[in-house]
């Protein structure tokens, strides 16, 4: 699932450079795209909707395969409910397809890690027993 989220970055770098390679900087200008090309062009960057670029900070690790499997499927969730926000902003139909395929991906990876927890628990609880 690592190599398949380091995939949805490119997406949607890919996205939104398509969106704005054409852009003249009068069109930016007054945007909110514009605190993004004043630092970075019209170059793909991973930060959040307030500018705050990425960091491995983001990821969260307790060397606990219960409590990192549900640390997991939270992130899921959360990039589901953005995509959702953002395919309610858009009125673009290639965007709007692009967020519809990125969210189910992450309905299927928040399944998997579910998956994934009920097999950890039960061998967990297995243990306990012998």
């Amino acid at each position: 699932m690592g190599t398949e989220e380091l995939a949805h970055w490119e997406i949607i770098g890919t996205l939104v450079w398509r969106l704005v390679k054409d852009a003249s900087v009068s069109q930016i200008k007054g945007t909110p795209f514009e605190a993004h090309y004043v630092n970075h062009g019209k170059s793909p960057f991973p930060h959040n909707a307030a500018g705050q670029g990425w960091t491995a900070g983001y990821i969260q690790s307790k060397a606990d395969p219960v409590a990192d499997l549900h640390e997991d499927m939270a992130a899921e969730e959360k990039a589901r409910s953005t995509y959702e926000y953002l395919i309610r902003v858009s009125d673009d139909p290639g965007v709007t397809d692009t967020l519809r395929f990125l969210r189910e991906r992450e309905i299927v990876h928040f399944q998997r890690f579910g998956e994934t927890l009920r097999i950890v628990q039960e061998y967990i609880d297995c243990k306990k027993y012998y």
